[in-house]
């Protein structure tokens, strides 16, 4: 995320923005270039893990985790089941509170209402709520390019910007850097973007947190005009929601005149009764919080008390093209709580910077291929950017199947490059892929059990061989190079399961 500098003259300009997130290398070479950071993957460790000790035993304080998982699950399928029909209702209770509805297809739309609104209210700088819709539309860099300073107020948010940098997790952008390159930050950038970081700060978080809120506090009470996103959408009151941790929220949503809030169309919850559940989901989930410090409700205008205008821009931007999937749908329950990340052992490793995406580990690798489609290399990579180890299947507080998903986006993967494959054929001679080899191989193989049989007595006899020269597999010529240049492979195994049975059993048998 860029930020906003002077020119000599004191105007505003565009610093160098850090680029669309799509133009990536995918994710095999990304993770390459990631997990050779030490100091990275040593933040990523202790930040992931300490996350994860801290929900599990604060979701083995409710004795009905299990009921709220699945309340939350069929409330979300409520919405994805009725869309149309709760979109209408949204629309006519926030009407009904004094609030604007735009509607936008695409970012590109979203950006130009959002940008129109701004330079209506004659402001030439807004305040941020940390916002995963914005972030996805690309909504500060289409600001700069109008002239318009975005202030990132939430304190990763803040440093991420500060540092020229991208986010790397959905929860804490930040989670890739340590307190002492975020005090270098704050002491190189701070005084760049308004009040300077007091001269000798540490690096103990009650100092840094410190800097930040001195730094924030001019930017809140100038500001004319907020945007934020939504956590929950209300249908049924034309209620919007957030929960934070920080109170940088609160600042944005109730002291400027202005407050636009971008939302992604499948945030709705039917009822205000609803959000009961996942006020105890939530805050569990991602910040392991019995409950979140600060929650925010808002519903349009009152007189006399926060914003004297409030915009409302519902986005699509790929949500209904992954609704008419009957099965990828299941990803729109996504609630951004950020487990899956936190339990991933590929996203421990790599950081969510290798993702291309500000949906970064198992969550992206869905979501992703659904709203931006497949047709570029970084899409097309991250539904293999997994070990289907199924771990964020069974954190997800909505019951998302993400392992499950992660094969189905898998397979569409291999489709449309067949497809594309087939479209480029300028001859009758083809040549299948290695990879398509190898699963009509397995095919072949898994048809008969003769056949399964003779591959197991080939792989123990070459065993048996490889394991008088060499104790585990190190890396091989191409083809296979692809495979054992990142791990070391063991030996086929000198007996099969099949072999040790007759061996050992077989005469009881017969």
């Amino acid at each position: 995320m860029s930020a906003l500098e002077l020119d000599p003259d004191g105007r505003l300009t565009p610093a160098p923005p850090a680029g669309d997130l799509i133009d990536s290398p995918p994710f095999p070479k990304a993770a390459a270039k990631e997990i050779n950071k030490p100091e990275q993957r040593k933040n990523l460790y202790h930040a992931t893990h300490t996350i994860r000790v801290k929900r599990h035993n604060a979701v083995e304080e409710v004795p009905n985790w299990e009921e709220l998982r699945r309340a939350g699950e069929q409330i979300k399928n409520r919405i994805l089941r009725n869309m149309d029909d709760y979109l209408i209702q949204l629309e006519e209770s926030l009407t009904r509170n004094g609030a604007h509805v735009h509607w936008a297809r695409d970012a590109k739309e979203a950006n130009e209402i959002v940008t129109s609104l701004v330079k209506a209210a004659h402001a030439e700088e807004v305040v941020k709520v940390k916002s995963m819709a914005t972030q996805e539309i690309d909504l500060n860099e289409a600001l700069e390019e109008a002239g318009i300073a975005a202030w990132e107020t939430d304190l990763a948010e803040l440093i991420v910007q500060l540092g020229h940098d991208r986010p790397s997790h959905i929860l804490v952008p930040a989670i890739h850097r340590n307190r002492s390159e975020v005090r270098e930050i704050f002491l190189e950038e701070m005084g760049r973007y308004g009040t300077a970081a007091p001269e000798g700060l540490d690096d103990t978080p009650a100092n840094l947190a410190n800097a930040a809120r001195t730094h924030l506090r001019n930017k809140f009470l100038r500001a004319t005009v907020g945007v934020s996103g939504a956590n929950f959408a209300i249908a049924d009151t034309g209620s919007l929601v957030i929960v934070e941790s920080e109170g940088n929220g609160r600042m944005c949503l109730t002291l400027p005149k202005t407050l636009i809030s971008v939302v992604g169309i499948e945030k709705m919850l039917p009822t205000f009764d609803d959000l009961e559940v996942f006020l105890q989901l939530l805050p569990r989930s991602s910040t392991a919080e019995r409950m979140n410090p600060y929650t925010s409700i808002w519903s349009g205008v009152t007189e006399g008390d926060g914003p004297e205008n409030v915009h409302v821009v519902l986005i699509d931007n790929g949500r209904t093209k992954a609704l008419a999937d009957r099965e990828g749908r299941e990803a729109l329950r996504c609630i951004r709580c950020s487990a899956c990340l936190n339990i991933c052992p590929v996203f421990e490793k790599v950081g969510g910077h290798a993702y291309g995406s500000v949906y970064p580990g198992p969550i992206g690798a869905i979501l992703n291929p659904q709203i931006r489609g497949v047709a570029s290399a970084v899409d097309r990579s991250l539904p293999f950017a997994s070990s289907l180890c199924g771990a964020c299947s069974e954190v997800c507080p909505v019951r998302i199947p993400i392992a499950d998903l992660l094969v189905t986006m898998r397979s569409r993967v291999i489709d449309a490059k067949k497809a594309e494959r087939n479209k480029n054929i300028v001859s009758k001679v083809t040549h299948a892929s290695a990879e398509a080899q190898a699963m009509k191989a397995g095919a072949w193989a898994m048809a008969d059990h003769k056949n399964l049989e003779k591959v197991q007595r080939a792989s123990t006899a070459s065993g048996a061989v490889m394991g008088k020269v060499m104790g585990k597999i190190g890396p091989m010529p191409w083809p296979l190079s692809t495979w054992t240049n990142a791990r070391d492979v063991p030996i086929p195994p000198t007996e099969s399961f099949r072999q040790w049975w007759d061996r050992t059993r077989g005469e009881e048998e017969k």
